[in-house]
């Protein structure tokens, strides 16, 4: 048999998967992602350990060969997850401090100098990288200030990926798209930007080459086949981030595809032919990135979603866990039936979805959530289902920027992650929107897409078509109830004055 593994390096667990060509999840193992606080003086750092990481997915991978009866039938891995956390490791393969997370807040310093010094139009020109306090780069000039003695040990600043990829292999290269969240990488020439490296003072010997997801990168060595259980000289091919490696088992590298990744964050991915990096785009909170699909590009816009959900459950959802204690079930069913009592509108409760700000479409990290339209007689029922019915309004914003900063008409919606197991969500999603808004049946998008890209290294799969048409199957589509969506038109209207009204407020109380 010929299989393919899967690794997901995410921010709550660490996958290893294996599948079969045709996108069967054939054995799997998962780890828990540690966040750690280590630091006494600043118990807000939050750091990841590589030996951690390594260690522990290592034991995944070990733990889901074990489930095969032939290791050997693995022909090639390729890993994925997160984008922005590196470590800086010593010419011996020593790492040298910890990944800062992206949970830390210690390089707020840096990106407002990198604001002031560099500015924002110029470095979307560029990267097509809006400037985010935890892009690699910011790191690293953290790292000089404060630990100059590591940053001249450090040989390479290897980003997570790239970490596994090395403790697997022994080699050292990113990808296009890893190589994207660097603050660095010119998406015009492929490369790293002489002149933003110039500006930063960053060494470009410390960064790892950029070469296109799928590239063969090595083989798994002996010590790496001793700690995960694969073969020795298994295949190592470069993976890509982690939404990106979504794309390709449900087609979203396709013109006209638009993917909704539905979970802690709501990302919105469109492919476009070349990079779009024009201030209107800058503006409304994209952020364009080459693509793992080889030739293409894409844009990326993304927003708080599900954390929002989580909150009204943990604030107000005792009642429903204690039914869920009781009668079986899971409280999210109570809570989802508690929403469909309201009527679609929430008796006139609307809600601004800024609990973390606002990414998209304007930028504004002083906005915060508010709810308006609360009367005596509104219900736990009317405020969830507004909740709910913003998430799906925000969506609707970076669907209007899809069509009219990116120029791409959507052809197709599909939707995948935690949140698209929603019903109710998905069904109001697709309400709104009025078109059909599909969930393939798809096991585990994101280390699918990395397990593509390494069948596609080894020449299992001739392309992403190819792959495509192995590993794609339909799953459930939600159909647009046609008499509420010209009613959302009219209350998207009214959302839409919703943050330019509490705006100065909000910055008041920030």
């Amino acid at each position: 048999m010929d299989y393919l593994m899967g690794i997901d390096l995410g921010s709550t667990s660490l996958k290893a998967i294996v599948y079969d060509l045709d996108g069967k999840l054939i054995s799997s193992a998962s780890r828990t992602t540690e966040v750690h606080h280590n630091d006494a003086d600043h118990p807000d750092w939050a750091v990841w350990l590589p030996e951690q990481i390594w260690g522990d997915t290592a034991a995944a991978i070990k733990e889901a060969v074990g489930k095969l009866d032939d290791p050997s039938d693995v022909k090639a891995v390729a890993v994925t997850g997160m984008g922005m956390d590196g470590v800086p490791m010593d010419a011996e393969g020593n790492w040298l401090y910890p990944f800062i997370s992206w949970h830390c807040p210690r390089t707020a310093p840096q990106q407002e100098w990198w604001v002031e010094n560099i500015g924002a139009e110029k470095q979307f020109a560029i990267t097509g990288n809006p400037i985010w306090a935890i892009n690699s780069a910011l790191r690293i000039l953290w790292m000089r200030q404060h630990h100059p003695d590591i940053l001249e040990k450090t040989h390479k600043w290897l980003l997570i990926e790239d970490f596994l990829n090395f403790m697997l292999s022994g080699e050292i290269a990113t990808d296009y798209t890893m190589a994207s969240n660097t603050l660095l990488f010119d998406q015009t020439t492929k490369d790293y930007s002489d002149e933003l490296l110039a500006a930063a003072g960053i060494d470009r010997a410390i960064l790892a080459d950029p070469k296109p997801s799928g590239t063969r990168l090595g083989k798994v060595h002996s010590a790496a086949s001793e700690a995960t259980g694969l073969p020795e000289g298994t295949p190592v091919v470069l993976g890509g981030h982690d939404f990106l490696c979504a794309c390709l088992p449900v087609g979203a590298f396709k013109p006209g595809v638009v993917q909704d990744v539905v979970g802690t964050w709501e990302i919105v991915v469109a492919a476009i032919d070349e990079p779009v990096l024009t201030s209107d785009v800058l503006n409304m909170g994209w952020w364009v990135d080459s693509h793992v699909a080889r030739g293409a590009t894409a844009a990326m816009g993304s927003a708080v979603a599900a954390d929002m959900l989580e909150w009204f459950r943990s604030q107000f959802g005792q009642v429903e866990a204690q039914k869920a204690e009781s009668e079986g079930g899971v409280d999210w069913d109570y809570l989802m039936a508690l929403a469909a009592q309201s009527p679609p509108g929430a008796n006139g409760v609307m809600f601004l979805p800024h609990f973390s700000g606002s990414t998209i479409p304007v930028p504004d990290s002083n906005s915060r959530g508010v709810f308006v339209g609360l009367r005596n007689t509104t219900t736990r029922g009317d405020m969830l289902r507004a909740v709910i019915e913003g998430l799906n309004f925000q969506f609707l914003e970076i669907l209007q920027g899809v069509e009219t900063a990116l120029k791409v008409t959507p052809e197709k919606f599909v939707a995948v992650g935690g949140g698209a197991q929603n019903a109710f969500w998905m069904q109001n999603k697709a309400d709104m929107v009025g078109r059909p808004i599909e969930t393939p049946d798809i096991e585990e998008a994101t280390p699918l897409g990395a397990a593509i890209l390494a069948g596609i290294g080894v020449g299992l799969y001739a392309d992403e078509d190819e792959a495509l048409s192995r590993v794609y199957r339909s799953g459930k589509v939600y159909e647009p109830n046609a008499e509420l969506t010209p009613m959302y038109a009219e209350r998207f209207e009214i959302y839409k004055q919703l943050y330019p009204a509490t705006k100065p407020i909000n910055h008041k109380l920030a």
